[in-house]
C-alpha cells in the first residue's frame, strides 16, 4: 500500500475511579518506524472498510476545525493540535455514561494522491505470548479490527472544496452507542450526507423511471437487475455509486430521456456519487420480510410465477417449496402423526 507519514502520535484516556477521565498526553510525535507505518496502514485498510459510516462537515464556529487549519498553516505545531484535540476529546466524552479509556490515535498521512487526517480511540488488550525460552509472557496491543470510535477527514477535498458535505467520515459505532453525539460534537461538526437515504432514493427514482418509461415486467425486472449489478460491481471493488455512469449502462427510455436526466428533471436531489448500501440495493431484486418467528427472502422475479400475493387476506402462497425445506416438513408431519 502506498502511504507517507506525515504526523503520528499517540495520547492516552484513562479513568479515575468510576466516573472521572484523565488525558496522559505524550511529549513528542511517534518516529517513522517500520512498526508506526504499519499500525497506520492497518488503521487506514479496516477504516475503509468499514461499512455505514456517517458523513460530515465542520460547523461554522467550530474551533477544532480552528485548530486543524493553524497546524495545516504550520502556525500551530501537530503535537500541541493533538494535545488540545485529546483535552477536548476528553471532555466531550465524559458527558456520558459510556466513557471509555483507549488510546487515541492521530495520523495524518497520504494514501496515493489524498491527504487523511484520522482520529480514533482504539481499545487497548492484552494478550498471551511465548518467548524464545518458551516461557508465557503477557502483551499489549491495539484492537484495531474493532474500532468504533473513529472519524477521518479527507484532507484534499476539505481544503479543495470547503462547501462539500462530505469531507469528514465518522464510524457510526455498535447499537446505542451514539457516536455522533459526542464525536461530532468533538470535532464541532454537523452530520452531512446521508448515504443509506441517497440509496433508498436511488431506488424510488428506478422505480419510477420504470413505471414512466411503460416497460413491461420482464422489461422492469432486466432493468432492475441492471442497477444492481452495477452497485453491486461498486460496492465488491469499493468504488462509490456514479450517478451519471450508472445511466450510461442503462438504455433510454421510449422518449429517448435517459436515467440521470430523468432524475435531475424531476427533483429526486441524488448526489452525483455515493456509496451503495447492500440493504437498500437488495430490494432492487429481492422482497425480504422477517418478525413473529417468520423470515421470507425471494427473488422478486418469482412474485406472480411460483409465489402469489392476496391483499385482501393478507396471504402468501408458495407453488414449490425448496427440496430441503420439503423434506423437513415432510419429516415433521410424518413425526406428529
Amino acid at each position: 500500500m502506498s502511504l507517507t507519514l506525515s504526523n503520528v502520535i499517540l495520547h492516552q484516556i484513562k479513568k479515575e475511579g468510576e466516573d472521572t477521565l484523565v488525558v496522559q498526553l505524550r511529549d513528542q510525535l511517534l518516529t517513522h518506524s517500520p512498526s508506526t507505518e504499519n499500525l497506520i496502514s492497518e488503521i487506514h485498510r479496516v477504516y475503509n472498510a468499514k461499512a455505514g459510516k456517517g458523513f460530515g462537515q465542520f460547523a461554522e464556529e467550530s474551533e477544532f476545525c480552528g485548530w486543524l487549519k493553524a497546524s495545516r498553516k504550520q502556525e500551530m505545531d501537530f503535537l500541541a493540535f493533538s494535545s488540545q484535540s485529546a483535552e477536548r476529546l476528553k471532555t466531550e466524552l465524559s458527558k456520558y455514561p459510556f466513557a471509555d479509556e483507549g488510546v487515541l490515535v492521530i495520523a495524518e498521512y497520504r494514501s496515493l494522491a489524498t491527504e487523511y487526517l484520522f482520529i480514533g480511540l482504539l481499545e487497548s488488550k492484552s494478550s498471551m505470548k511465548v518467548t524464545d525460552d518458551l516461557e508465557i509472557s503477557s502483551t499489549d496491543y491495539l484492537d484495531v479490527a474493532k474500532m468504533d470510535i473513529a472519524a477521518r477527514i479527507d484532507l484534499s477535498t476539505w481544503e479543495s472544496d470547503a462547501e462539500s458535505n462530505r469531507y469528514l467520515t465518522y464510524v457510526k459505532g455498535r447499537v446505542g452507542r451514539k457516536v455522533a453525539d459526542f464525536f461530532l460534537d468533538f470535532m464541532q461538526a454537523e452530520v452531512g450526507m446521508d448515504s443509506k437515504q441517497q440509496n433508498l432514493v436511488l431506488m424510488q427514482a428506478v422505480e419510477d423511471y420504470c413505471a414512466d418509461s411503460r416497460l413491461d415486467k420482464e422489461e422492469k425486472q432486466q432493468y432492475r437487475k441492471q442497477v444492481y449489478d452495477y452497485c453491486n460491481g461498486q460496492l465488491q471493488s469499493g468504488d462509490e455509486v456514479v450517478v451519471k455512469e450508472l445511466a450510461g449502462e442503462l438504455p433510454q427510455n421510449d422518449q429517448g430521456v435517459d436515467f440521470y436526466q430523468f432524475a435531475s428533471e424531476q427533483g429526486y436531489e441524488l448526489e452525483e456519487s455515493f456509496p451503495a448500501d447492500r440493504t437498500s440495493m437488495r430490494k432492487l431484486t429481492k422482497f425480504v420480510g422477517g418478525g413473529g418467528g417468520l423470515s421470507i427472502n425471494f427473488d422478486s422475479m418469482l412474485l406472480g410465477e411460483r409465489i402469489f400475493y392476496d391483499q385482501d387476506t393478507d396471504t402468501l402462497t408458495i407453488k414449490g417449496t425448496p427440496p430441503n425445506l420439503r423434506d423437513q416438513l415432510t419429516r415433521r408431519l410424518n413425526v406428529d402423526e
